[in-house]
């Protein structure tokens, strides 16, 4: 797909579209598009939600500033609770929002974000959960990384200017006794906040055959994990950044992992990263390599 710049549409005019197909070879959930302005960066930040409600237009909100110098791109899983309306969008100065309708959960989002990033020729691409636990105030931070030709970067509240509230206590402890550690070791490069989903790609990193991304076998939490992983293992150029997480003191904790069977699925597939299962094989790697052009 080549990089292209879209007139803005009338926000109330809007309409989704379906996707361009990607590129040969790139495995990518089908989905749709709703163009609400023109691209004006050469990075853009990309928004995971799944009926987020309140808590997405809160961060939104919280975003303006902080995110001024980047293309602000809504990933939705199929919300069904209307908060994402175009016209709201557009007030929020939002560029696209893509729409997942085909099957996967988060690992499938990021795909179908990062390919449409990448063809619309985004140099870099960083993440962000929509259910406004990040601080978006270290966004220009992610944005001089790219900057700087980091591949990688890594948001962690664990390091010296990071800062977390009302973490429970169960996460607290799954991230720095096992999840972390077990990446760092198959990584064989310090991790200190691997479940944190506010991170940066480059371009280099994401269209590199050796890592291809975008294959089905990332359908849930795998991505994160592989990505972290696999850009150390091939010496990418990695970074962590200070950021904030902030839980709610009260209600229920913003999470789309189900106690039980969520937590199992998510150490499944940790080991699984670890164990380099998801590593390309010699034929994926051909294959992406000819979807890149070589």
């Amino acid at each position: 797909m080549s990089s292209r710049s879209h007139s803005p549409p009338d926000a109330a005019a809007a309409a989704a579209h379906p996707a361009p197909a990607p590129r040969s070879g790139w495995q990518v959930p089908a989905y749709t598009v709703t163009a609400l302005r023109a691209k004006q960066s050469r990075y853009c930040v990309c928004v995971f939600v799944l009926n987020e409600g309140p808590r997405i237009l809160a961060q939104l909100e919280r975003m303006r500033a902080p995110a001024a110098g980047v293309d602000v791109v809504i990933a939705d899983g199929g919300s069904s609770d209307g908060a994402l309306a175009p016209a709201t969008l557009s007030a929020f100065g939002v560029r696209a929002l893509l729409v997942k309708t085909g099957p996967g959960k988060l690992s499938a989002q990021m795909r179908m974000a990062l390919a449409w990033a990448l063809g619309e020729g985004y140099e870099g691409v960083l993440t962000i959960d929509g259910n406004n636990k990040d601080d978006p105030a270290a966004i220009p931070a992610f944005v001089r990384a790219l900057d700087e030709g980091f591949d990688h970067v890594q948001g962690s509240r664990f390091i010296a200017g990071g800062r977390h509230s009302n973490t429970p206590l169960h996460r607290l402890v799954a991230v720095r006794v096992l999840h972390a550690p077990v990446i760092s070791v198959a990584a064989r490069h310090l991790h200190t906040d691997t479940t944190n989903g506010f991170r940066a790609y480059s371009r280099r990193l994401l269209v590199d055959p050796r890592v291809a991304p975008f294959r089905d076998v990332f359908s849930s939490y795998e991505l994160h994990y592989y990505l972290a992983i696999r850009a150390s293992r091939l010496g990418f150029r990695l970074l962590e950044l200070p950021v904030t997480r902030e839980y709610p003191r009260t209600g229920p904790v913003p999470t789309k992992i189900s106690p039980l069977r969520g937590n199992f699925r998510v150490l499944r597939q940790l080991f699984q990263a670890a164990r380099h299962r998801f590593d390309p094989t010699p034929a994926e790697q051909r294959h992406a390599a000819g979807a890149h052009g070589g």
